[in-house]
Parts: C-alpha cells; sequence; structure tokens
C-alpha cells in the first residue's frame, strides 16, 4: 500500500484537508475545529455541507489540478467518500500526508476487488462470481442464484443492485445495467445485519468500537442499534474480523465493515467495506468515549485511537427527505427536541428530496430494545 510522508504527530493548529464536503465531512470538521485544527474542504458543491464549518472550502472538481496543489498544503488529508478519485489521493500523498491510502481507497471502490481482499485476510464472503461481460453467465451461474446483480462500482445505499432467479433473469439484468463489470452475489440465509467501525494507526494501535446493529428500509439504512442484539461472541467474532482486514489492508484512519449475520448459527459473512466513518457509527458521537469523526482526526494526525467505549445502549435513526412536506415545510422537531436522551444532527442541506439523507438523530436509553423502540416513535412524529 502507498505509504505517507512521515510518522510524528500532527498538532494543532495545523491544517486538514478533506475530499468531500457532505454531512460525514461536515461531522469531521466539527471534531477537528474543535480539536483546535484548521480544516480545508474540497467540494464542488457551492453549499457543501462542510463548507459552513471549513476555514477554506475549494469549491472545484474532485481532480482538479490548482484546487489538489492547495490541498496538498495542508498538513495531512483524508476523505470522506470512497468514489473520490484514487488518482487524485495517490498525487496527493506524493507530498503530504494521506490516510486512508488512495489504493486502499480504490480497493473499496470496486466490489470485485473488494472481495478478493476479504478473502484474501482468510474471511468468508457469499458465493459471488465476477460478470464483466455476457459470456461470463453460463450454466455455472445457475449455482449463484438466486442472487443479486450487482455492479462492481457506484452503488451504495441500495443502487445498482438487480436481484434475479433465473439465467434468462441475469442476462437480462447485466445488459439494463449496461454491461459493465458486475459481481453476482448468491442470496444468503440472512438474519441480520451488523457493522464494525475499525480505528487503525498500525498493527498495534488498534480499536473497534461495538458492531452496531443495521435494519435498512429500501435500500437505505434507517436504524443501528447498539449494542447488537447479538450473543457476545459473536460480537466479539466481528471485531475481530474487522481488525484482520484492517490489517490485512494495512489500514490506516477508520474503516466500516458491514457483515451479514446468516443462519440459526449466527454465521458472520463480510458484506462491504467503507474507507471513512459511516453511517451505522453516527452514534459514536452522543453514545461513545469518542466519536469516529474524532478517531478520524486522531489518526491522519499519527496520533493512537481513543478510548472507543460504549456508554449508553442507544439507537440511531436516520432523517430522509420523506419527512419534509412537499411544499418544502420542516418536519414537527418539538416531540424529538423535547426527548431529553435524543440528540438532534442536521447536516445543513439546502434542499430536501425523497431518500435523501437530512441528518439523524440518537436515543439514549437503559437497554437496546427500548432505545428502538423509542427511536421508531419519535421518527414517527415527524
Amino acid at each position: 500500500m502507498t505509504t505517507t510522508m512521515q510518522n510524528t504527530p500532527i498538532l494543532p493548529p495545523s491544517m486538514l484537508g478533506i475530499l468531500g464536503g457532505g454531512q460525514l465531512g461536515r461531522m469531521f470538521a466539527v471534531a477537528a475545529k474543535t480539536m483546535g485544527y484548521k480544516v480545508t474542504v474540497l467540494d464542488p458543491d457551492p453549499n457543501a455541507p462542510a463548507a459552513e464549518f471549513a476555514d477554506c472550502h475549494l469549491c472545484a472538481p474532485f481532480d482538479d489540478k490548482a484546487a489538489l496543489d492547495e490541498l496538498a498544503k495542508c498538513a495531512a488529508v483524508t476523505t470522506e467518500f470512497e468514489n473520490v478519485n484514487a488518482d487524485a489521493m495517490r498525487f496527493l500523498a506524493q507530498h503530504t500526508n494521506v490516510s486512508p491510502s488512495g489504493d486502499c481507497v480504490a480497493i473499496a471502490q470496486n466490489r470485485i476487488q473488494e472481495k478478493a481482499w476479504i478473502r484474501k485476510a482468510g474471511l468468508q464472503t457469499a458465493p459471488y462470481q465476477a460478470v464483466c461481460k455476457a459470456e461470463d453467465i453460463s450454466a455455472d451461474s445457475a449455482a449463484f442464484l438466486p442472487g443479486i446483480l450487482k455492479t462492481a462500482t457506484l452503488g451504495y445505499d441500495g443502487k445498482g443492485q438487480i436481484r434475479v432467479k433465473t439465467l434468462e433473469e441475469l442476462s437480462a439484468a447485466f445488459a439494463a445495467h449496461g454491461g459493465v463489470d458486475c459481481v453476482l452475489e448468491k442470496m444468503v440465509d440472512l438474519r441480520g445485519e451488523i457493522s464494525v467501525i475499525v480505528c487503525r494507526l498500525n498493527s498495534e494501535n488498534v480499536q473497534t468500537f461495538d458492531p452496531a446493529e443495521n435494519i435498512h428500509a429500501d435500500g437505505i439504512l434507517a436504524y443501528s442499534i447498539v449494542p447488537a442484539r447479538l450473543p457476545q461472541d459473536i460480537q466479539q467474532q466481528a471485531q475481530q474480523m474487522a481488525r484482520r482486514l484492517a490489517d490485512e489492508l494495512d489500514y490506516i484512519g477508520v474503516l466500516a465493515v458491514e457483515m451479514f449475520v446468516v443462519g440459526d448459527t449466527h454465521e458472520l459473512v463480510v458484506n462491504e467495506i467503507a474507507p471513512r466513518p459511516h453511517n451505522s457509527g453516527h452514534h459514536t458521537i452522543d453514545a461513545c468515549a469518542a466519536s469516529q469523526f474524532q478517531q478520524q482526526v486522531r489518526l491522519m494526525c499519527k496520533l493512537p485511537p481513543a478510548d472507543t467505549r460504549l456508554l449508553s445502549a442507544c439507537c440511531m435513526a436516520n432523517i430522509l427527505g420523506d419527512v419534509w412536506a412537499d411544499d418544502g415545510g420542516e418536519p414537527n422537531w418539538l416531540p424529538l427536541q423535547s426527548d431529553t436522551r435524543s440528540h438532534l444532527h442536521l447536516y445543513g442541506k439546502k434542499a430536501a428530496r425523497k431518500g435523501r439523507k437530512m441528518g439523524h438523530f440518537v436515543t439514549l436509553a437503559d437497554d437496546a430494545d427500548i432505545a428502538l423502540q423509542k427511536a421508531q416513535q419519535l421518527h414517527n412524529s415527524l
């Protein structure tokens, strides 16, 4: 993997750079500014949510040479999304400290590479077949049916995925995807989904947050429940698997590892990775000793990961644009804001659209079941 330029800690008030100015960049900027650093955001959107908290907003494409030259002046650079130009990160790594590496980001951008690295780490994935041309679909493909045909790149929140049951449906789905590289994943006996956030500086300095149990609706994360309602040994196994994968990648930074819980035995199967903080880790801001965004700042600054202890059972609920009125009228925030154990986070996005993540809230409780129930009630009140 590509290495960064120095190993001495980077201290405030150094300037930190981030590729991407969405909500993850916004929460990163808040954490960095609170810790005494300055922040430069590179994002082509003039209304990028992170820009509101940044010292400098480079409003330019992610591959803009002049903007990258300016970002290279930062003491360290990170990213908030995996579809950033990996070559841009490799260029920056020639001039400043970059984490995660462009190589790691490139792996996470491609499901075929991603699954190969997961298996290289000795971890299990769902059975799969790479489908890169129509001729790859043959009688042997039947072993992976029923399945889901996913585009190898640019898929998120359920996008770029088509369920297929027959070889005919598989061929039609491949054509519908435009003939781009795809992965056919065999459907498993899915009993649940969890994710583990790994915070890694090096092999001696690695921490993991407690696994989050994730509930999706229409392919988009709806609720994350922590602690996950799984046996303790399964949760510990999930953390060990996530650490093993981070070690295999020689990863520096915050890495989210999503897993399927399969069958009656709660077998863990790695689904995918995200080389950044993750939606399912937003609860760490309000319910953990240190947030995933504080960890992102620390790790890019060559500081060891902070304490990841869970301080309270909780449930994180996403707030999508669906709860805004058609005329743009605000949701009813009063019940949520009046609840003394809930914390609202809005992302400052100018326009609400169906399916667009506009914010989230975290509800603390004495146990996970109560947290989920209360979060669902509050979400229904919006």
